[in-house]
């Protein structure tokens, strides 16, 4: 790391001939020179620019970078080592200001933009931060030798998903944790299932690999807070013989900030934000907690979401709350709800016109989740499309009056849902059969969220772990900076 360039007393210029504002104000800068005042200039391109005044070359940026400039010309008021004012760009009266020159650039323009610094140049920036940033990485670096292919190397080193990985170089890893306000050591939580510290580094290093963009990391944070810990389950999420993982539903603002996808094609391909995400969330518990495939894992057939399964809600054409607010968290707040779920089915209705046909057909889908005779001891998601979620939002239906229209179609006499009834082995056991009707969900146990594509006449179902105690419950978190 390149210790701090100190700037002299006086008024620091920080300019660079390209620019053709630095380029107009060369003659002001000359103008100030020539009152004797104390000037500096530094110049990032060309070291011929501005030479009759003393220019220095930032040669390797090191001056821009330290000192935060962003975009040039700035000129800067230093006193006793320490900056006191600065103005970017051509003002006049700031100008005139800072350098108390009442008639500073008179046959200029008022105002005039600067342009963007070198220093933040979007193909120099990543070498800059490395640069220039101290260590604050501290995980293993792996050298690989010059005839490796980097993306074959990570997964002969078991480091991917099956898919290929994004090189976690420490350019990337830096910029990547440019996305939070987190430190790099700061732990998370406990990875499952090896019980491994989770670092915000950690994170980092595998959202590279997923993909993510810097301002993915904070939810991909958040999800991670949310699988790791007793309540989720996710040891026992990986464990189970079930096709489950973590489906992330995320609510609030930033969906739309970061382009979430809530709408068409909301649980596929395409979207990065979605994609990356979720795949990030994998990859950490993978990669930190050691949740491998064959290994701890021991899904009897898993499925696709597996890789990644996280979309948004459609905030703004639902007729619900988000389903963040409806779980606790206040209004405005961008959040993530975890729940542990196999991939989603469809459920087609092109002909209900009412809430109470619709919900029917609903209850009829719902009764099969994992097996039409178990019950109360599996979760599920109903995600509603815009067109189903306009019949119930034209009858001024609420997610309760939903969740409880298909609570009183669910309820099934105890005899029905017996071992052995209707030819069946599979069933509740022998002492349930005189109830006179069990709820196919528990409590709470059916969510309702809002996504999918203008047309189409189809919602999906995603049927859940074993729930509770034994198994896992929906967590939802607050997603931080």
């Amino acid at each position: 790391m390149t210790a701090q360039p100190v700037l002299p007393d006086g008024l620091v210029a920080i300019v660079k001939r390209e620019c053709e504002t630095c380029r107009m104000v060369e003659p002001v800068l000359s103008a100030i020179a020539a009152t004797g005042a104390p000037l500096a200039v530094w110049v990032q391109d060309d070291p011929t620019f501005c030479v009759e005044l003393g220019a220095v070359h930032d040669t390797d940026l090191a001056v821009s970078w330290h000192h935060d400039i962003g975009t040039v010309p700035t000129l800067i008021s230093v006193r006793d080592g320490a900056e006191v004012e600065r103005t970017i760009g051509w003002s006049r009266d700031e100008w005139r200001g800072i350098t108390g020159m009442a008639t500073l650039g008179a046959d200029l323009p008022p105002t005039r933009p600067g342009c963007g610094s070198m220093s933040v140049d979007p193909d120099l920036i990543d070498g800059l931060r490395a640069r220039f940033t101290g260590d604050v990485l501290v995980s293993r670096r792996v050298e690989l030798s010059a005839t490796e292919d980097e993306f074959e190397a990570l997964f002969a080193r078991g480091w991917t998903d099956g898919l290929p990985v994004v090189p976690p170089t420490r350019e990337r890893v830096l910029r990547m944790l440019t996305g939070t306000t987190r430190e790099p050591s700061e732990v998370v939580a406990i990875a499952p299932p090896d019980l491994v510290e989770m670092t915000v580094e950690k994170i980092a290093i595998n959202a590279v690999m997923a993909g993510c963009l810097p301002e993915h990391l904070p939810w991909v944070i958040a999800a991670l807070e949310a699988v790791c810990n007793d309540t989720f389950n996710m040891h026992g999420v990986l464990a189970t013989t079930m096709p489950v993982g973590p489906v992330i539903v995320c609510n609030g603002p930033g969906t739309r900030a970061i382009g979430m996808n809530s709408g068409i094609n909301a649980f596929g391909q395409g979207n990065r934000a979605n994609s990356s995400i979720g795949r990030a969330v994998q990859l950490t518990i993978r990669n930190v907690g050691g949740g491998r495939p064959g290994e701890v894992d021991r899904a009897t057939h898993g499925n696709p979401g597996k890789l990644s399964f996280c979309f948004a809600e459609d905030e703004d054409a639902s007729p619900f709350p988000p389903l963040s607010v409806a779980r606790g968290i206040e209004p405005g707040r961008n959040a993530v709800t975890v729940f542990a779920g196999e991939g989603p089915r469809c459920v087609v209705d092109q002909l209900a016109r009412t809430p109470e046909e619709l919900a029917a057909s609903y209850a009829a889908c719902l009764r099969t989740v994992h097996h039409p005779k178990l019950v109360i001891g599996f979760d599920a998601i109903l995600v509603v499309s815009p067109d189903h979620g306009r019949i119930l939002a034209d009858a001024g239906w609420t997610r309760e009056q939903l969740v409880d229209a298909l609570d009183a179609r669910l309820g099934t006499p105890g005899r029905d849902l017996a071992r052995g009834a209707h030819g069946m082995a599979e069933g509740v056991p022998a002492h349930l059969a005189s109830v006179e009707s069990l709820p196919k969900f528990r409590p709470g146990g059916l969510l309702v969220a809002f996504a999918g594509g203008g047309a189409g006449l189809f919602s999906s179902i995603i049927a859940g772990w074993a729930n509770g105690a034994i198994g896992s419950d929906p967590v939802t978190r607050a997603v931080g900076t």
